[in-house]
């Protein structure tokens, strides 16, 4: 059983996506997003400084145009994955991709998301840490410790020895001090604030109405869902998507569900490989391969041929 996995931002860098313009399916997607975002997402893939394809906006656009366009040319050749999973705003890709969203209305979403929680940002800072070795009792702990009357929950189980907290800027910093005063080591995220906390409660909202909107497919393939680890319901669609925002991202628990449910392989549909290091410390039997670029795209449809003879 193979695994699309859809990264969320944070990985992007300048000319990704750059070799893969002439790919049909992925000139599509980017003229889709094109269109519905309101920047040129193919000059953005080939020309983009850092600064530009850093920005909030314009990398969570790329990001997920890219993984999007790498999943079309895979179903176009013939590779097929039996499940999807996206981390945070790759959910988004995954719905896409599956099939259960059009385009157009995918990105349409994307951008009500994603300038909605800018805009939380501004509102109300925030801020994001890893606590490396961290068991989810350990972040827990920490939480309830430090959070006094500010706020602090646990975002991401990410893997394990490694649970993000968000939350107040101040209380991140005690939350910092706690940890490295038991000598741990972690790491302040470079988000733009406290995302996948109630600092987002008005983007949560945001993304509900917009879900309300939106004409909805039950997906071709299960997508598992961040907030539960359950296969994705479209009934429940704007109540997951807004819970999402709001809720803790858990990708642990998702990828150690499909491995029960008999998944073997893992690819990672976009840029970078942030994914495949975290599947390789949750499962460490699990096949893993990043798909996101040329190169790379081309490999596995090769491998995936010669596996069919």
């Amino acid at each position: 059983m193979t695994v699309f996995m859809f990264p969320g931002q944070g990985a992007q860098k300048p000319g990704m996506g750059a070799d893969l313009l002439e790919v049909p399916e992925v000139a599509q997607v980017f003229e889709v997003a094109s269109d519905v975002c309101g920047i040129d997402v193919a000059a953005l893939s080939r020309e983009g400084t850092a600064e530009q394809v850093n920005d909030a906006y314009n990398a969570q656009v790329l990001t997920t145009a890219l993984s999007v366009g790498v999943a079309h040319a895979l179903e176009a050749k013939g590779v097929h994955a039996q499940a999807a999973l996206g981390f945070s705003l790759g959910q988004i890709s995954a719905l896409m991709a599956a099939d259960a969203l059009s385009l157009e209305e995918g990105f349409a979403l994307l951008g009500v998301r994603a300038r909605s929680m800018a805009q939380a940002c501004e509102e109300r800072p925030g801020a994001m840490y890893a606590l490396l070795g961290a068991t989810h009792e350990d972040a827990e702990k920490v939480c309830k410790e430090c959070a006094q009357d500010d706020v602090l929950v646990c975002a991401n189980y990410n893997a394990p020895g490694q649970v993000v907290v968000s939350g107040d800027v101040v209380a991140i910093e005690r939350a910092e001090q706690a940890w490295r005063d038991a000598g741990k080591r972690g790491a302040r995220l470079n988000a733009a604030g406290a995302f996948h906390s109630p600092l987002m409660a008005a983007a949560s909202d945001a993304v509900r109405a917009k879900c309300a909107e939106l004409t909805w497919r039950q997906p071709c393939v299960p997508v598992i869902c961040n907030t539960d680890a359950q296969a994705f319901e479209v009934a429940q669609a704007a109540d997951r998507l807004a819970r999402q925002v709001v809720s803790p991202v858990l990708f642990e628990q998702s990828v150690a569900a499909l491995a029960a449910q008999g998944a073997t392989e893992f690819a990672e549909v976009g840029f970078g490989a942030v994914l495949n290091g975290l599947v390789r410390r949750i499962d460490k039997s699990a096949s893993r391969v990043r798909v996101g670029t040329l190169d790379e795209l081309n490999a596995y449809v090769a491998a995936a041929d010669e596996g069919k003879e």
